[in-house]
């Protein structure tokens, strides 16, 4: 289970005549995640999500708050401990371009302590889930996007982790590509890990996630089940009901 407790995080801006103000990014949000939940975090662009993302992945120190990690009933605060446990990933991440998907999953078996030939193992099994075999010794820049996004993912599965933060995953993939990495996501699930979701693509989200997550001006304005959404909001689908909470914010929905 993964847990956030009042997450702040301010940052300033520049304002005209170079006064700067201090804003909240994330404003005051809590949120648990259970084993084997896929969870989406909705919100339209500025909203927060990013950002908070990347606090539940220990990749950015919240202003206030803490997050925790809690495994066979164990709870832990560090954040090296959980950036073990988590994958991360994001529809733009940066990968080294000359080395290919082989090499790059060597190096990052090296980065989590494993040894070289556990390394190859789990690369083999890798490759089979993912499919990569028609070009893991490719050189990344020379791969399609979509490629390049499984090598992406291919790089946070080889430490085994329990939880999956996707940010954007399938943002600009063709639909053989998209479908691929939902495919690989419902899988996971299976497997009782624990996946949370970013995306803009409301079909998707409704085909995945247990349960959402909505946000907006940095905080949470909805958390429960897509049908208990629609029925508050009247619509028929994920869609409608989340043009229509974002639109109305501030309506008392009997949520």
């Amino acid at each position: 289970m993964l847990k956030a407790e009042h997450l702040i995080k301010t940052f300033e801006k520049n304002e005209k005549k170079g006064k700067k103000i201090r804003f909240n990014a994330v404003d005051d949000i809590s949120m648990e995640v259970k084993q084997g939940e896929i969870v989406g975090v909705l919100g339209p662009n500025g909203a927060g999500k990013t950002t908070l993302l990347r606090m539940l992945g220990s990749l950015m120190k919240p202003t206030a708050g803490q997050v925790f990690l809690e495994l066979d009933g164990e709870v832990y605060t560090d954040e090296r401990y959980i950036k073990q446990n988590i994958g991360y990933i994001s529809g733009n991440t940066k990968l080294h371009g000359r080395l290919s998907t082989r090499e790059l999953l060597m190096l990052m078996g090296d980065i989590y302590g494993m040894d070289k030939e556990e390394t190859k193992e789990r690369i083999e099994e890798i490759a089979k889930v993912l499919n990569l075999g028609e070009f893991i010794d490719n050189r990344i820049e020379k791969l399609s996007t979509g490629q390049t996004q499984r090598a992406s993912i291919s790089r946070c599965l080889i430490h085994k982790p329990q939880i999956y933060i996707f940010d954007e995953p399938t943002l600009g993939l063709d639909i053989i590509s998209s479908s691929a990495i939902v495919d690989f996501i419902k899988k996971e699930k299976e497997q009782k890990k624990t996946v949370i979701y970013s995306t803009h693509y409301m079909e998707e989200a409704e085909y995945l996630c247990d349960r959402v997550f909505i946000i907006n001006k940095g905080s949470i304005i909805y958390e429960g089940t897509v049908a208990n959404l629609k029925k508050v909001t009247g619509e028929e689908n994920l869609r409608d009901a989340f043009k229509v909470l974002i639109g109305k914010e501030g309506m008392d929905y009997e949520f």
